[in-house]
């Protein structure tokens, strides 16, 4: 089980400590530590009937086609691909014969639930620009679970999410990982055990918010004095919890430091616990941030809105660092300026971990359409870029940066039964998905509109509308 804090690497020096004194006669004594995980998910594993998807043209989101094969899905868990499956006892069967079937998509920037709709000034929560650094913040504690958004991204395919903060500061709080289901509270859409991640930004955006407050960082050189005095900081909250620890084990009676949720959640980076989501476009920004993670000794799990990425392909392939990039997005910024539709080929070809994204609840709805574009950009440039390669960039490659790959992101005997039937291609625009499973059970049938009932706010809008004369 993943744990979110960095106090959990304590508990592994206090056993060190403890084993080493099992001979002693005098009992250590144990440190009082906060709790790691106050806010737990509640999702629970569905109840689901055995289910044979049968004759399907299969991209098993690992590099693979797989033509007129059979899946079979048992326990939330996918049990078998291959062909000619024999079904099971009481199994729902399905004629996937001239459909696609695939992974479900993971969106790895989203911010449904935090900017949902309808799109008000006082429904916007998802920068808390009040400080350059609000690493105590976290995403899932402004997530409404009512956005009507949240259904029509999954009709697109997209089974797993995570909702970031804003990118107004230079560290902008924990991001969240859910599960696209319905439910009443984000804690039962929580992905269970699913690492934190802690949104970064370099760039214009920072410096842009607090240069016209008057207040540092205005400047790029600005942003970086600051991101390293805060890992400085948590330098230094990290050893104080550590002296804390061996101080109590060697039983001196010593307090606890004083708690800072801020460096807290820092701190918790430095231990590994927590992963680095850095909004970054160019080049020689990422280059830099990648110093600096060197310089206090944290990992970079992704970089987000990499419109240079290419540039620094070969890099991000040697630092195991994921490009999470738009098919075409440009010019919006000058910071976005220098964009190719060759970017994730590029990545592709020089083997790095590439990613498409929303950043968008539009865009997220057709990201089966991005990873097409992006795939013929390459492809116009002679990559010879496959479907069962590209289907990668919203699966298992996103999967990858979320540290969750053993569980989502490919259709493999026991990973989560996390899928969608396409009634065509999924990369014609002419394509739409028919069915969506998450963990096994049916959330979305095109065909069949009562499987996927609307958020209780969008029912009172449906029939608000109705009555209107």
């Amino acid at each position: 089980m993943r744990k979110h804090s960095a106090l959990i690497a304590l508990l592994a020096a206090v056993s060190l400590v403890l084993s080493a004194c099992q001979g002693d006669k005098t009992k250590a004594a144990k440190p009082e530590l906060p709790n790691p995980n106050p806010y737990p998910s509640t999702y629970q594993l569905p109840a689901t009937e055995p289910t044979l998807i049968q004759n399907a043209t299969v991209l098993d989101g690992l590099g693979k086609q797989w033509d007129k094969a059979d899946v079979l899905l048992q326990n939330g868990k996918i049990q078998q691909i291959a062909t000619d499956i024999s079904p099971p006892a009481g199994a729902q069967l399905i004629d996937a014969q001239g459909q696609w079937l695939t992974p479900g998509f993971i969106d790895v920037h989203s911010h449904l639930g935090l900017y949902p709709a309808p799109e008000t000034a006082n429904h916007a929560d998802g920068n808390e620009m009040t400080s350059p650094v609000t690493a105590e913040v976290w995403a899932e504690h402004s997530v409404w679970p009512g956005d009507p958004q949240f259904e029509k991204v999954l009709a697109g395919g997209v089974t797993t999410l995570q909702v970031l903060p804003g990118s107004g500061n230079l560290i902008g709080g924990r991001g969240v990982t859910l599960k696209n289901i319905p439910a009443i509270t984000v804690q039962a859409m929580k992905f269970p055990d699913a690492p934190y991640s802690l949104k970064m930004a370099c760039g214009e955006n920072p410096k842009a918010v607090y240069g016209e407050k008057g207040v540092a960082p205005s400047t790029r050189m600005g942003n970086m004095a600051g991101f390293r005095a805060a890992w400085i900081q948590a330098k230094a909250y990290q050893k104080s919890w550590q002296d804390y620890v061996a101080d109590t084990v060697a039983g001196e009676e010593v307090d606890a430091p004083e708690r800072n949720l801020q460096m807290e959640t820092l701190a918790a980076v430095l231990d590994g616990q927590i992963r680095i989501h850095n909004h970054c476009y160019r080049a020689d920004e990422m280059a830099q941030m990648i110093d600096m993670s060197k310089e206090f000794g944290y990992s970079i799990a992704a970089f987000h809105h990499g419109v240079e990425a290419y540039k620094v392909a070969p890099l991000l392939a040697q630092e195991n660092i994921c490009a999470v990039v738009w098919a075409d997005w440009w010019g919006f910024k000058q910071e976005a300026y220098d964009m190719v539709p060759e970017n994730l080929a590029l990545l592709e070809h020089a083997q790095a971990c590439a990613i498409i994204h929303s950043d968008d609840p539009i865009q997220a709805q057709r990201l089966n359409q991005e990873i097409a574009k992006a795939m013929a950009a390459g492809n116009r440039m002679g990559m010879n870029i496959s479907r069962a390669q590209a289907i990668r960039w919203v699966t298992s490659n996103a999967a990858i940066s979320l540290g969750l790959e053993d569980q989502v992101g490919a259709i493999a005997a026991g990973k989560n039964a996390d899928l969608v039937l396409w009634d065509g291609d999924p990369f014609s625009v002419y394509s739409h998905s028919n069915k969506v499973w998450i963990d096994g059970k049916l959330r979305y049938d095109r065909n069949n509109p009562a499987v996927a009932p609307t958020s209780d706010f969008n029912l009172g809008m449906l029939q608000g509308q109705e009555n209107l004369p």
